[in-house]
This record gives C-alpha cells, structure tokens and sequence, in this order.
C-alpha cells in the first residue's frame, strides 16, 4: 500500500515539475501540455478501415465453389462447408436421406480412421465440430484457432467429399434415428411436430413438404449405395460455398484451392443434373394427430397445441423484411413469463390473446422462409375442452393483420427486429452461418446495416 502511494506520489510531482519547467518560460516559452512534447515519437493508434472491416469478399474457384470469409477479430475462427442439400431434395429417394447424413457427419474418412481421431486432431487446436440440416441446407462446421486453419479445411473437405460410411456407422445411425424419433414423440415441447406437420399440410407432398425427419418406415431401407446416388447428384462444388469468419480471406482461398480444387469425391463424378428443381407448391390442408401421448406422471398439463398458418414470401423478395417486421409484431411466448417491456410483452399475441384469455397457454408466431416459398404461423395451446375458441381467436388475430399497424407498435417491432439481429451477429458462429447461407442462396451478402435500413423503411 505505502509502495503504491509513493509511486503516485512521484508520478504526481514529475507532472508538476514538467508542468513548471514549460510553463515558467525559461526554456520552452510557448510549448503548452496541450501540445506534443519535442523529442518524442508520434503515438500511432488503432483504427478501424472505414466499410473494409465489415464486408464479406466472395471468390469463385474454377470448379464453381464460392469462398466466402468475414474478418472479425479474435485467435479463433469459425469454418465450415454449406451444401444447397435438404430434405426438399428427397423427391426422387425415400425421406431422411439429409437426416442419415446428419447423424453420420463427422465419422470415419480417408484420412481418419474413425470419429474420435477427427475429434483429437480438432482438440489440437482447441476445437469443435458440428452438422446441422434443415429443409434446404447441409452445414458442416468447424470452430478453432486460427493457427490451425490448413488442418480445419483438410479435415472438412475429408468429412464432406471422403466419408466411408462403413456398415456399422450406418447401423449406429439407424439407431440414432430410431431414438430420435421416439424422443420426438415424448418431448413436452411440440414445438418440432408442429413445425413438421404444417409443412406437410402447406406443402402437401412436395420440396419444403416433405418429412426433414426420416420416417420410421424408410430407417431400414437407406443404405450405403442409396446414399452415394443421392450424394452424387447433390454433392457437386457449384452447390456448396466454403465460409469463414475470423480469418484472412486470402488464406482461406489458398486452403480451398489445396483441398477442395481437384478433389475426387469417393461416390466418383458429380451428376448435377440429376438434381431436382422443383418449385415449392402451396396446397394448404389440414394435418392432424390425434394420439394421446401420455407423459407419465409429469407436472406438465394435458394440452392441445394447434398451429395455422398462411402463406408468406421467399428470402429473396422484397416482402421479406415486412413480413419479418410483422412477424415481431405478432410476438407471443408461454403465458408464464415475468417482467415488463423488455420481455415483449407489447406484442399482439400478448395483448389481444395471453393477457385477455387466461386459460391460454402459449401463443407465438414463427416465420419460416424458403428460396421460393414461405410460411407465416401462429402456435397455440389450450385445454382441449377449449380448441375451437382457441382456433377462433387465432384466426381473428390474422383477420387483423390485415388492418392498419398502429405508430407505436410497429415502431416497437422494427427496434425490436433491428437489436435482435445486431445482438445475434455479436456471435462468431451466427456471423458464419448468415455469411455461408446468403452467400449459398444469393451469390452476395447483405451487411448489417443495409438489412437495418431496409427494416427502417
């Protein structure tokens, strides 16, 4: 403690004696310590190059791969592969090709001898992986050091183009499935059954329609040979765009030219045109499941959950952003949910539904947007002795979309889209997937602050 204050001490008095020493005027009458000192070197600070360090640079390669990369500071990155490849594409193969392929990501390759030896190498340079899909997209992605940029894109380009799909692997993945799909069923939350189910009403039998999880039935019959049809039409360079954020994009081209370039993939020579092009149909339609799944002897009520919907708009038309503002507006949650403003309580499905019908559980709104297609929906849960009122004041809720939005709340709901989607891009591995799936479905990347403008307007 002492130590400390005669340090400040000292410090305190050096400033005074500078300060007297250039202000007395004896040696440097018009210096002022407003001024730099003479006979020290200009200090040089940080800055940042204006609109550079937030776009996205894109570079095709001769095969049709788009490389996409975003610089963000930090010693780690996020890297991965993006395949234009879901379960939209199952029209000529049985369902659940893109959920097999899911669950056997990552496994055995060329170069590795089985999954753990993938994950020891990630853990050399402090990493993870993932692989997710949805109804149109395929991502496999890596996080980890910098350093280790060369070992991430090698192994990526093994996981994707190389995997050996060994009987066992697929036998593991059947029972993976299996499991899944019973967990599907017991889970409280129906929120994923929902979602399935008015995809399969809107879109009945066809592209985004199609079941994204493998139905029981089609478990036995993927195999190895079914898989290596589906992937030869699929998994071609001009339908996947390698992404990373938080490197340097020259690097990253360099890894993909080693890796990616002149790669045979182990299904031999792509067939991209066997590719299905369908255009999504709305049909609507009614889905229902009527089994009375009991839960054991759980605190969780017996409830009906009910979701209707209406078309929308694809991600690349203009009414995008309006739908997603509207979307915001709807809102909604759970009925137990505590605090003020900042927990959305001014959203429509609070107000008008939540706050007026007590015996409401649940009422949210989920927009869910495709290349060619889209769905705007509202999901509800009530007592069963209560479905038709429910059904009747959820329809009156889309009647009203259809009125005037008032000043405040649709001022309320673009603030809201706005913090929501800066807030998200704060993360490293959400920078990545919107780099990799607008670059993937565009060719281009929308910044931050042109979505904000175009949200304003």
């Amino acid at each position: 403690m002492c130590q400390v204050i005669v340090i400040s001490t000292a410090v305190l008095t050096f400033g005074i004696a500078v300060y007297r020493k250039y202000s007395s005027g004896s040696r440097y009458p018009n210096i002022s310590l407003s001024a730099p000192l003479p006979g020290i070197p200009k200090p040089v600070f940080a800055s940042v190059d204006g609109q550079e360090q937030c776009e996205t640079k894109i570079t095709t390669l001769e095969n049709g791969l788009k490389v996409a990369s975003q610089n963000k500071f930090g010693q780690f990155c996020t890297v991965g592969i993006l395949v234009n490849s879901g379960s939209r594409h199952e029209t000529k193969y049985p369902s659940g090709i893109a959920h097999f392929l899911e669950k056997l990501a990552f496994s055995s390759t060329a170069q590795y001898g089985s999954k753990d030896e993938i994950l020891l190498t990630l853990e050399k340079h402090g990493g993870i992986c993932d692989c997710q899909t949805s109804r149109d997209t395929t991502m496999y992605a890596v996080s980890a050091e910098v350093k280790g940029l060369d070992t991430i894109v090698s192994l990526l380009s093994d996981a994707v183009l190389q995997p050996r799909l060994l009987d066992e692997e697929i036998e593991m993945t059947r029972m993976a499935v299996r499991f899944e799909l019973e967990d599907l069923n017991m889970r409280p939350d129906p929120e994923p059954l929902l979602t399935e189910m008015i995809h399969a009403a809107a879109y009945r039998g066809n592209t985004v329609g199609l079941p994204r999880f493998c139905p029981v039935d089609n478990v036995e019959k993927i195999d190895k040979k079914l898989l290596h049809t589906y992937l030869r039409s699929y998994y071609c360079p001009e339908r996947m765009v390698l992404a990373g954020v938080g490197i340097e994009h020259e690097q990253l081209v360099a890894c993909a030219r080693k890796y990616l370039l002149d790669v045979k993939p182990v299904w031999g020579a792509s067939t991209p045109t066997n590719v299905d092009l369908s255009v999504a149909q709305y049909t609507g339609g009614i889905v229902r499941d009527m089994s009375d799944v009991s839960l054991g002897p759980t605190p969780i009520p017996e409830l009906t959950h009910i979701m209707i919907g209406l078309e929308s708009c694809s991600f690349l038309e203009e009414d995008f952003i309006p739908f997603a503002v509207l979307n915001m507006m709807m809102g909604g949650g759970g009925s137990f949910s505590a605090g003020g403003p900042g927990k959305g309580m001014f959203t429509r499905l609070y107000l008008n539904v939540l706050n007026r019908h007590h015996w409401m559980y649940n009422a949210t709104s989920y927009h869910h947007s495709y290349e060619d297609s889209g769905l705007l929906c509202i999901h509800a849960s009530a007592d069963p002795r209560q479905v038709r009122e429910m059904v009747e004041i959820i329809t009156r809720e889309f009647i009203q979309m259809a009125g005037t939005a008032g000043e405040m709340e649709l001022a309320r709901a673009k603030t809201q889209l706005k913090s929501m989607l800066m807030m998200n891009l704060e993360s490293r591995p959400v920078i990545f997937e919107d780099v990799g799936r607008q670059v993937l479905a565009t060719g281009k990347r929308k910044l931050p602050h042109e979505l904000c403008d175009l949200i304003s307007e």
